[in-house]
């Protein structure tokens, strides 16, 4: 079982990336320990998040990942997984690598905007989530979350941890 609020993580394959980008549509919208209680079995239904595997999926696979006990049942954020796993795929061949596309912005807004419109299930909270999860350079949590409406308790505590141990890239 993953914790509940998860860790900044140094990504050293495009599984990694595909990890946090699936926690993240997971996440959204439901509380984070029940998407944390059952993180083994979306390992598993998602075979270790292997990019190239997931990309192959078709609609039998969405069927047995939604069949799997601990994953939510919602086809949309299955189907928007797959999605991601083609998306990522394609990025990291077009910009020969997926870290050179994440430092290929000049601004954290134009990587965001362009974020959002290469990934499913990729809104604006999701986009800082999986920037500040995967090490990338975000700004500074108390400015950002004004844009956002809402509380957000969760987030607050895996960036007070993170500022911790060290591991938070926020700026200004």
């Amino acid at each position: 079982m993953a914790d509940t609020i998860p860790d900044v993580i140094q990504p050293v394959s495009l599984a990694d990336y595909l990890e946090v980008l699936t926690r993240a549509v997971f996440q959204a919208g439901v509380r984070w320990n029940q998407i944390a209680e059952h993180w083994d079995a979306y390992r598993k239904a998602f075979e270790d998040f292997d990019p190239g595997k997931v990309a192959a999926y078709d609609d039998i696979d969405v069927e047995r990942v939604l069949a799997t006990p601990g994953i939510l049942k919602i086809g949309r954020k299955v189907r928007a997984v797959i999605h991601n796993a083609r998306a990522l795929l394609e990025t990291d061949r077009e910009f020969g690598g997926f870290a050179n596309y994440l430092r290929s912005f000049e601004s954290y807004a134009a990587l965001a905007k362009d974020f959002k419109k290469r990934f499913a299930f990729m809104g604006d909270m999701n986009v800082w989530y999986f920037l500040f999860r995967t090490g990338e350079t975000v700004p500074r949590f108390e400015s950002w979350v004004k844009t956002i409406p809402g509380e957000h308790p969760r987030m607050r505590e895996m960036v007070e941890r993170a500022r911790e141990l060290g591991r938070s890239r926020e700026t200004g």
